[in-house]
């Protein structure tokens, strides 16, 4: 784990952003698609972190990006390349676009000034959507990557942030996947590489201390 010094001059409230990765009733709430998937997301406590870490980024200007993953009802664009993209299409749960199913889930609670960025094709939150030039936009220079899952989407999202020039951080405890000691070994032979790897206990540390925040 980094240093509380080095994880603060990584946090820096102005150039940092909180990306969470498909946080949607459909994928982690109480109907989802994949519920093995939804209950290690709640069960491990990821789904709180995020939470916590959104609550935290709100209160102290950094800034939230909520990446959702939807489908048109017709299903036009999108992909059929992938067992996982048919797989999906047969699921009794669909993510489509305007249901319930592509609302960020509880307990996250999206404020004003999120950003919320939707897309209908691929594994990325980032390859081919708004997040990367909105992140530009933004000053971004270093992403905090949480929510699901940690088999494709989180993944997908910290190679593509690195390799788009940011710094990635990663709350071990606020990404989740299946089986529920994958995510572990995900973390620490493939994320570790490329990305700082802190806790949620630390990321908030740094960023309620940047914000002048105190833990209630």
């Amino acid at each position: 784990m980094p240093s509380y010094e080095a994880l603060s001059e990584l946090l820096e409230p102005g150039t940092t952003v909180l990306l969470t990765v498909e946080c949607q009733e459909g994928v982690v709430g109480a109907d989802s698609a994949l519920p093995e998937l939804a209950g290690e997301a709640r069960d491990s406590g990821a789904l709180a972190n995020v939470a916590r870490l959104v609550a935290a980024a709100h209160a102290g200007g950094v800034q939230v990006v909520h990446a959702v993953a939807e489908r048109r009802p017709d299903g036009r664009g999108a992909g059929r390349n992938a067992r996982l993209f048919r797989a999906a299409a047969r699921l009794p749960v669909q993510q489509v676009t305007g249901t319930p199913a592509v609302r960020v889930a509880a307990p996250i609670e999206v404020a004003e000034e999120d950003l919320v960025v939707r897309r209908l094709h691929g594994l990325s939150p980032l390859t081919g959507t708004d997040v990367d030039p909105l992140l530009r936009n933004l000053g971004c220079r270093t992403l905090i990557v949480t929510g699901v899952s940690a088999n494709v989407a989180v993944p997908n999202a910290v190679f593509d942030a690195v390799n788009r020039g940011y710094t990635v951080v990663v709350p071990a405890d606020a990404i989740a996947g299946v089986p529920s000691d994958y995510t572990p070994a995900m973390i620490r032979h493939t994320l570790a590489l490329v990305a700082t790897v802190a806790t949620t206990d630390e990321v908030l540390a740094c960023l309620e201390r940047a914000g002048g925040i105190r833990r209630a």
